[in-house]
């Protein structure tokens, strides 16, 4: 009971020193755009990312019911994952890209560097679904 009291405290004590730090670093102007730059993020998150999400994983769901599907389901979620997981690292520099006081803190093509990223992922994902796909039609012949 104690060590989860000191935890607790020691992680409300950071994180009223990063408001603090928050404080000291942003102006006021910075301040009252940041709870609608929050809100404006919620507001994507709830109307445009879980809506797609939950359509995906539906779907992939759907088509994962059908006979000999369950082989090979795991390559499209496991690339589905990774494009997700990636795309939400590259969003922050997608979104920066070319704004700012410094210019060489952003000086490569995120949105070339960011697709051919995806474009990798889908490629293997296609080759490791059509290497089980293969490999199960293999099999069934076998039987």
């Amino acid at each position: 009971m104690k060590t989860r009291a000191a935890l607790a405290a020691f992680g409300v004590g950071f994180g009223l020193w990063g408001v603090w730090l928050m404080f000291q670093a942003l102006e006021p102007q910075a301040l009252i755009r940041l709870p609608l730059w929050l809100g404006g993020a919620v507001i994507a998150d709830d109307l445009f990312l879980v809506p797609i999400t939950v359509a995906v994983g539906w779907l992939v769901t759907r088509w994962s019911i059908g006979p000999d599907h369950h082989r090979t389901v795991g390559a499209v979620r496991t690339t589905l994952l990774y494009v997700g997981i990636t795309t939400l690292i590259a969003i922050p520099l997608l979104l920066r890209q070319g704004k700012g006081a410094n210019p060489t803190v952003l000086p490569r093509n995120y949105l070339r560097d960011w697709l051919l990223l995806e474009a990798t992922i889908v490629v293997v994902g296609a080759a490791v679904f059509v290497v089980r796909r293969s490999r199960s039609t293999i099999s069934r012949s076998r039987d």
